[in-house]
């Protein structure tokens, strides 16, 4: 059974995202912000990568100054060294990844792309805890697709307020999902790698997105078996 990293800022947030992954065929191990220099080690031990949701992403780690208008989180710089490192290593390494929420924003860092800083809209805004939701169109012929069994417009649900556009999206990416709405990018992909995928929904909550979309988990745990089973063969020779 492949063992999946989870990355995220404590326990209590990775719980949904752990309880989805372990349903998916996978053993877990939570991976809470650490140094940098313990990257290398931890992937050691690891087949796959799961980067989470949670706070903004800090400004300055795209090349911008932080807009005083966006209702940005308190950085949480500890957090951002650790999992910029881990998704910069992992993809070095061809590690299956898969980027929910804060982690396809994260994705889209690591590649070289930006943020848009605030967007109105895309969560909850009445102080009520849960989710928004829209529509959005996944692109037929995507590695998406592929995954979750077709493309076409689906419904989601929505928990951001920051994201990406085909503007500030990160060149080596492929977009994969937009929001019908604004056109904003709802999925990312990497053609470059084996299997490096970023969605903007949460698909943890699995009563609130098609059932289909659980196949992402089902996709990570098959592509870090293979990941294991590559990395032992070649550990033999």
């Amino acid at each position: 059974m492949p063992l999946i990293g989870v990355a995220a800022s404590d326990a209590d947030w990775a719980r949904t995202y752990v309880e989805a992954t372990e349903w998916g065929g996978a053993e877990t191990i939570l991976l809470l912000p650490d140094s940098p220099e313990r990257v290398p080690a931890t992937l050691d031990s690891i087949d796959g990568l799961l980067v989470t949701g949670g706070a903004d992403i800090h400004p300055p780690r795209y090349n911008r100054e932080p807009d005083p208008n966006a209702g940005l989180d308190t950085p949480a710089h500890e957090q951002d060294e650790w999992e910029i490192a881990l998704m910069q290593t992992a993809m070095e390494r061809d590690m299956p990844v898969l980027g929910i929420c804060r982690g396809m924003q994260l994705l889209n860092v690591v590649c070289g792309g930006q943020l848009i800083q605030h967007l109105p809209g895309h969560r909850r805004e009445d102080g009520v805890p849960g989710s928004s939701y829209h529509r959005v169109f996944i692109s037929p012929g995507s590695r998406l697709a592929a995954i979750v069994g077709a493309g076409g417009f689906v419904r989601v649900n929505s928990r951001h307020h920051q994201g990406v556009s085909e503007a500030v999206k990160a060149p080596s990416l492929m977009a994969s999902a937009y929001s019908l709405e604004d056109r904003l990018i709802e999925a990312l992909e990497s053609p470059h790698h084996d299997w490096v995928i970023g969605v903007q929904w949460h698909n943890e909550n699995r009563d609130e997105v098609p059932r289909s979309f659980g196949n992402l988990f089902l996709a990570l745990a098959e592509r870090g078996e293979t990941y294991s089973q590559t990395r032992a063969a070649l550990s033999a020779r």
